[in-house]
């Protein structure tokens, strides 16, 4: 009897199985092998970039033409400059003049400011996508990264910066029409030229009078009285009041149980919104705020932009929320321990950055629309073009247009007959408001403000100025400050 074999198909089917569970299993081993190394090269690697256990990312960074930081009208703010063995190296030939709003870029400290919030940008990192920076490298291409056009303007700046001189402080102007940055000077500054060695950088840091701080995003002061503007844009908006209507401005009012003074104890009788902010009558506005109650003046402060972080493009840790505060938290207005008759003047536990005040009177200025404030003007790639534009956006309406008419006439008064004199310009109509926060209980010395806009019924520039531990008040010594910048910005 023959013995039965196995036919073709059989034998074919029998050896193929282990073949193909063999090949899957390859398969599937490459699979994972791709998935993998893609996490790391392609679809993490600008986190693994980011890491700063990464070093050998920062030091390939020394490799890489970072892309130029320019002012508006094309002067240089930051460069790469090529060193030995193919490296560059960031230099700022504007020294101390934008250090803190540029910021700084070195191996060794990270990068600060516009430097780390466009450090994609600036590093090439946007140029192309991560596959394709491989494939540059695998053909031998350098990487570059794009320009940073910003809207700042230089001879503003040195104005700013010429005026705020040796006290502690900070000026911020913008266009109230686009929100762009035309200055943003903080004093005292640095030279970031200087911070390629670490020990210059924990000196500034050590330094009591923290140059390495922003103070025109950081911490933050008492607003004092140009937070009115914020209470007047409230009553009159609301329906509430009218820039005519009558409020007793009598010194020693009782505000939240106890007893409210106005300036050198001055006393008013019945006077009108408009006289209240020209005088800057300390009761009448403690009395409007108490009569709007919280829930309204939170409510358009938060129209403002209080209680958040600018909108600015910069790095979020860098900057501080304006609003009421309890020690280093951030507060509700409408929170039982706010004393609304006070923070209605701008006490209290108010904390505010000059940024969010330029906000204030740029409102105002724009006819209640608000504007996203912004650094950058556009950027442009190594092959000259432009990757991105910032526009004009609105960030909130604030108020009615007839609101901001009214707020605008009041603001005009302050400076034409009231305690913002020193604010005017000849030949152009000024709206501001000044401020005073009493830092040291029985002395002269004060953190001062000076918030305004013009020319008044065509605003290009709003501004805020604050001063910290002066001898006087606001139309002393902010007023003058804001003046010589908004000249410089109009003349320009």
């Amino acid at each position: 009897m023959r013995p039965v074999c196995c036919t073709a198909s059989n034998w074919d089917s029998s050896v193929n199985r282990p073949i193909v569970r063999l090949y899957g299993l390859v398969l599937v081993l490459f699979a994972l092998l791709v998935a993998f190394t893609s996490r790391w090269t392609i679809f993490e690697a600008a986190s693994l970039r980011q890491s700063p256990l990464n070093r050998r990312a920062l030091l390939q960074q020394e490799r890489v033409q970072r892309g130029g930081i320019l002012a508006a009208g094309g002067t240089v703010l930051a460069r790469s400059v090529r060193g030995r063995e193919g490296t560059f190296q960031r230099t700022y030939p504007t020294g101390s003049l934008f250090a803190q709003t540029v910021g700084y870029s070195y191996t060794d400290l990270g990068q600060s400011g516009l430097e780390r919030y466009r450090n994609p940008a600036l590093d090439g990192e946007t140029t192309a996508t991560n596959l394709q920076a491989i494939l540059d490298q695998l053909q031998g291409k350098r990487r570059q990264g794009d320009e940073v056009l910003t809207t700042l303007n230089p001879a503003a700046q040195r104005t700013a910066a010429a005026a705020l001189g040796e006290h502690r402080g900070a000026v911020v102007a913008l266009d109230p029409r686009t929100g762009a940055v035309d200055a943003m000077a903080s004093t005292p500054s640095y030279d970031p030229n200087l911070l390629r060695s670490s020990s210059a950088y924990q000196r500034l840091e050590q330094d009591p009078s923290s140059p390495l701080v922003n103070r025109a995003l950081q911490y933050g002061y008492a607003p004092g009285s140009t937070f009115k503007v914020v209470t007047a844009t409230a009553a009159i908006d609301t329906g509430q009041y009218t820039p005519q209507s009558l409020v007793s401005g009598r010194d020693g009012i009782m505000v939240s149980g106890l007893s409210l003074s106005n300036d050198e104890h001055e006393s008013f009788g019945q006077i009108t919104l408009t006289e209240g902010l020209v005088k800057s009558v300390n009761t009448v506005y403690a009395q409007v705020a108490e009569h709007l109650g919280k829930q309204t003046l939170a409510r358009y402060m938060s129209r403002f932009g209080f209680d958040a972080k600018p909108q600015l493009d910069y790095p979020g840790e860098q900057m501080s929320v304006s609003g009421e505060h309890i020690g280093e938290r951030v507060i509700s207005p409408t929170s039982r321990f706010v004393d609304v008759g006070r923070m209605g003047i701008g006490q209290d536990k108010l904390q505010v950055v000059p940024l969010q005040m330029a906000e204030v009177a740029a409102a105002v200025a724009n006819g209640g629309r608000l504007m996203v404030p912004h650094l950058t003007e556009r950027i442009v790639d190594p092959e000259g073009r432009t990757v991105l534009r910032e526009t004009p956006r609105v960030q909130s309406v604030v108020m009615k247009p007839s609101t901001a008419a009214a707020v605008t006439g009041m603001m005009e008064a302050v400076v034409g007959e009231g305690t913002g004199t020193a604010a005017r310009i000849p030949g152009v109509r000024v709206a501001g408001k000044t401020g005073t926060a009493e830092t040291q209980i029985g002395t002269a010395i004060n953190n001062v403000w000076f918030i305004a806009f013009a020319p008044a019924q065509n605003p290009r520039v709003a501004v805020a100025v604050t001063l910290q531990d002066v001898p006087g008040q606001g139309a002393a010594f902010a007023a003058p400050v804001a003046r010589q910048v908004m000249e410089t910005v109009l003349n320009g």
